[in-house]
């Protein structure tokens, strides 16, 4: 939507410290991290009409984004999990 930020830190405030940390220590979530916020910035663009490419590729992003996201997500609730039961 536009106007609407979907940085990871906006998207998931309460893994705010956590995201900074696997960050920080984990070269896949780096990895995870930066390839979203790539994705991210380029739908950004498109929602300001700075690019103007098809809507199936716009589409695509966005899938993209969300699957990004998915994985992210499932990475923060298994180490908060763990890291509860110890």
């Amino acid at each position: 939507m536009l106007g609407e930020s979907h940085d990871l830190f906006h998207e998931f405030p309460e893994y705010r410290d956590r995201i900074a940390e696997l960050k920080a220590a984990d070269l896949r979530f780096a990895k995870l991290f930066d390839e979203y916020h790539a994705i991210n910035d380029e739908v950004e663009r498109i929602e300001l009409q700075v690019e103007t490419p098809s809507d199936f590729y716009t589409e695509s992003l966005k899938k993209q984004r969300l699957h990004l996201k998915d994985e992210i997500y499932t990475i923060l609730r298994g180490l908060v999990r763990k890291q509860a039961i110890v």
